[in-house]
This record gives structure tokens, C-alpha cells and sequence, in this order.
């Protein structure tokens, strides 16, 4: 048996204005064939969990690139064609294989390709023929469309938000890819398309209990896999919105009706699953008197708009400017992508005292810059955070205190979320020391963060990140969907 292995993978935020380009995979993930770090990251886990079968079992495995840029706006054209040419070429070098598993994201937007994922699917479909096992692997902030389930014999999706678990959905889809090879199972993909997008967040109910019933389905009776789409709410495309994916083994009229029953029943839930979600003044009211109380641990406040990891540029500082004109102190802030005042820090150097012109430089929605004497606290040539079992850069990295204050803000070259607390103390800040954390981040933070958090209180602090599906201007979504239309099985029917 042969087996080729490959990841291409971003979230493209269509309303961004920060352009994806080579340069942005190459500064967060890019690994070529035989490179691909012990380590998985979150849309090439596929790679060390077939290395392990591989080396269990005996078979061939053939690895092409693995590449993944952090969220951002379109991707520059040249740069997808010429990552997925690279991927094809790597195929039909290998080829013939018995097997393609792919490690993808499913958000990805180019210029001129409103579907790069199944465009990818379709050609390697076109290179190994119809017999071949093609799996991949999804993040559930994704968009279903025929074209991918037309090419692909097995798929699934993370299934948590935050995504704790994408290392055992990838060790899944090649499980489910290497028993399709041998013939053990002949699996079968049903959609229902939910007409419906939100944010689903499975750290809370309703959303936790609905998740644990998609995995008690699996592995009864003829059902091997169970997903949830969720959509991704800032991807103007036709397919925007949620789907519910059942695969069984040659079953598809238990795979159709499952898929409906779940689908129907995750849409009766809608509008209730969000969040809380609080303005600034009302957070900063909560925050403060959380930490009055005596809290033990600081009070994390989440940025859940200005989040890159939904594509945005991460150099709001609207919380931020907030506290300091409350005068709450003991704050500190991860992070403020600013690779210009990183690259000052950098020249002038630990223990420096410099004015500072940081963060609102991207668009006006998320802030005017901070302007203040800060001392640099530590400025170094590559910093990083963990996600679950992978290494995320944040790139060239700085720590600013703002003079006068006790207030620590972390600045990156490499725009990413927080996901773990270790991203202060990387760069030695100590946070039992704090009263409050702020983080760049909607719920990937969450579990990492909830045992050394007192309270969390998650923030809207009105950015521009399209957040509420009734007042963003898609252009490209034709067919009904919740919140757009108050019941859109019956507009559709």
C-alpha cells in the first residue's frame, strides 16, 4: 500500500483587509516534503498520525508539503495555484498510491476561487481516477460544497470549539481512509444543509451536550463518522453556512436520515448557543468588580472580534485604551500585532525607555494607535505559544510596560490568536501577578486559560469583524439562511 499525505490549509476572512501571499504561509507554517515536524499542527496532524500507522503497519507513505498561513483576507491567486500546483506535481511523482489524505482547512478564499479546498479535491481526483481513497480532515469554521463531497470518499471535522481535539479527528479520517484502502469499509458521506450560521461553542450548553451526541453516534451500527460544519460567519461565499455530515459504511439512507434528524435539531437550537457577550464598559464594570472581590487569579477578558484567528489584522486597542482611561492597572495584553514598534523594541533593546506609537494601524474600525513612553521589557527574535500538542510563532516579539503603570503588552510580527497562557510566561511574564488578561481570541483560549482565570468575560468591542450575519452585506450567499430569513426550510421549500 501507498499512501500520500498533503496540507494546504488557511481561514480566509473575505471582508480582511490584510492580503494573504506566500510570505504569510511561509512565516506560520511551511514544511516541505520529509520536513514536517514530530509535532501536528492544527491542519497537518494528518502527517504524524499516518507516520505511526506507517511505521506500525508497513506501508508506503509518500509526504508532500504541509503548509498553513494565519488567518487573513484573500489569498493572493499566484500563491494558492502555485502551493496547490506544488502539491499536484508531488502526486503524480508518487503516483500511482492507494490512498490521498489531505490535512485542509475548508475557508480558504483566492482571488478567483471562491472554493480553493474543492478545487484541490477535484484535481487530485483527476490524477488518481475514481478508485483511489481520497480523506480529508476539516476545521468545523469551514464551508461544505458539493464539489468537496463529490471528490472525497471520507471527511470529517473537528468536533470541539475550541478545537482540543483536531489530533484524534486527523487519527480518525486516517483510521477510516486505511480500512476503506483494504476494503473493510465502503464509506458513504450524507449532507444536510442546516440554512443556518452562528457561533457554536462547545465550552458551554447548549452546544456541549449536542457534540456529545454526535461522538456516542459513531461506531454504532453502520455509522463511522459524524461532523458538524459550523461555517465560518466573515466567508462570503455561496456555501456559507452550517451543514451536519454523517459518513457510514454503504448506508446511505441511515447516513441521509441521521444527518436531517441532527441538522434539524441543531437548527431548533439557534440563537441560543453564542457566547455572552458583553460591551466594554459593562466588561470593564464586571472585570473590575471581580478583582475588587480579592480574586486569586486574573480576570481574562476576551477580544472575541479582533481576533486574527478569524482573519482580522489583531491591532485593536480599544479594551486596552479603555482600562488605561479607568485606570485599572496590573493588565496584560496578548497581543498587539505591530511589526513595525517590534522592530523599534527591537533596536532599542531590553531595559530601554522609548516613546511608543503601537497597534491601530490597520483599519479604523478597531482603534486609534496608543501613543506612550513604555520600557521594554523584553524584545526577542522568535517567540512562540502552544496550541493542544503544536508550537504556534508569533515571529519577532516584544514586551512593553507603559511607564507609570504595571501594565504589560505583548507585541508580534506573526498575527495569531491566544490560544494558552504560556504565551506570557514564554516571555516572562508572570501572571498570578495580574488582575486582568486581555486576549486576542473568540474560544480557542478557553480551555487553556479557564483554570487560571478567575472569571472570563467575553468582550464585543464593536471591531469589524462581520459578527452578526443580519448586517453583514454578502454578496454571494443566494439561499436562505438564519439569522438572514426567520425560517429558511420553508423559503427553500
Amino acid at each position: 500500500m501507498k499512501v500520500f499525505v498533503a496540507s494546504l490549509a488557511t481561514e480566509t476572512n473575505t471582508f480582511s483587509p490584510v492580503p494573504t501571499d506566500r510570505a504569510n504561509f511561509i512565516a506560520a507554517f511551511y514544511a516541505p516534503p520529509g520536513h514536517h515536524p514530530a509535532t501536528p499542527t492544527l491542519c497537518s496532524a494528518v502527517f504524524p498520525a499516518l507516520r505511526e500507522r506507517a511505521r506500525d503497519e508497513g506501508f508506503e507513505l509518500v509526504e508532500g508539503t504541509a503548509t498553513w498561513a494565519e488567518p487573513g483576507g484573500l489569498v493572493q491567486r499566484q500563491t494558492y495555484e502555485a502551493l496547490r500546483d506544488e502539491i499536484l506535481d508531488q502526486l503524480r511523482a508518487a503516483a500511482p498510491v492507494d490512498a490521498v489524505v489531505l490535512g485542509l482547512h475548508g475557508a480558504m478564499v483566492a482571488q478567483g476561487y471562491d472554493d480553493c479546498e474543492g478545487d484541490l479535491a477535484a484535481r487530485v481526483r483527476e490524477i488518481v481516477g475514481p478508485d483511489v481513497i481520497v480523506g480529508a480532515t476539516f476545521d468545523p469554521h469551514s464551508h461544505l460544497t458539493p464539489k468537496r463531497v463529490e471528490n472525497l470518499n471520507i471527511l470529517n471535522a473537528f468536533l470541539e470549539f475550541p478545537h482540543t481535539d483536531f489530533v484524534e479527528r486527523a487519527e480518525q479520517v486516517v483510521d477510516l481512509t486505511l480500512r476503506a484502502v483494504r476494503q473493510q469499509i465502503r464509506p458513504v458521506i450524507s449532507v444536510f444543509d442546516c440554512r443556518m450560521i452562528d457561533v457554536l461553542p462547545t465550552s458551554q450548553q447548549p452546544m456541549r451536550g449536542f457534540v456529545d451526541s454526535l461522538s456516542a453516534m459513531e461506531g454504532r451500527g453502520s455509522v463511522l463518522s459524524v461532523s458538524l460544519i459550523h461555517g465560518f460567519l466573515a466567508g462570503d461565499v455561496p456555501e456559507l453556512g452550517a451543514r451536519l455530515v454523517v459518513v457510514t459504511d454503504n448506508d446511505p439512507a441511515v447516513g441521509d436520515r441521521l444527518a436531517r434528524e441532527k441538522g434539524m435539531e441543531l437548527f431548533a437550537m439557534r440563537g441560543s448557543t453564542r457566547m455572552t457577550q458583553h460591551d466594554i464598559p459593562d466588561a470593564l464594570q464586571l472585570a473590575r468588580a471581580c478583582a475588587t472581590a480579592g480574586a486569586a487569579k486574573p480576570v481574562v477578558l476576551a477580544d472575541t472580534w479582533d481576533n486574527p484567528g478569524g482573519g482580522v489584522a489583531g491591532d485593536g486597542t480599544l479594551i486596552l485604551r479603555a482600562m488605561l482611561d479607568a485606570g485599572m492597572d496590573d493588565v496584560g495584553v496578548a497581543t498587539i500585532w505591530d511589526p513595525i514598534a517590534v522592530t523599534f523594541c527591537l533596536a532599542a533593546g531590553d531595559g530601554a525607555t522609548i516613546r511608543l506609537r503601537f497597534g491601530g494601524k490597520s483599519d479604523p474600525g478597531a482603534g486609534d494607535p496608543i501613543d506612550a513612553s513604555v520600557t521594554v521589557l523584553k524584545a526577542v527574535d522568535e517567540a512562540w505559544e502552544s496550541f493542544g500538542a503544536s508550537r504556534v510563532p508569533l515571529g519577532p516579539s516584544a514586551v512593553i510596560r507603559i511607564v507609570g503603570t504595571c501594565t504589560d503588552v505583548i507585541l508580534n510580527t506573526n498575527r495569531t490568536q491566544t490560544f494558552d497562557p504560556d504565551i506570557f510566561s514564554g516571555l516572562g511574564i508572570d501572571i498570578s501577578q495580574k488582575k486582568y488578561l486581555v486576549v486576542k481570541s473568540t474560544n480557542h483560549f478557553y480551555a487553556a486559560f479557564r483554570p487560571v482565570a478567575s472569571e472570563i468575560f467575553y468582550v464585543d468591542a464593536g471591531t469589524h469583524y462581520p459578527s452578526d450575519a443580519r448586517r453583514t452585506d454578502y454578496v454571494k450567499v443566494k439561499r436562505p439562511l438564519w439569522p438572514i430569513v426567520d425560517d429558511p426550510h420553508a423559503a427553500s421549500a
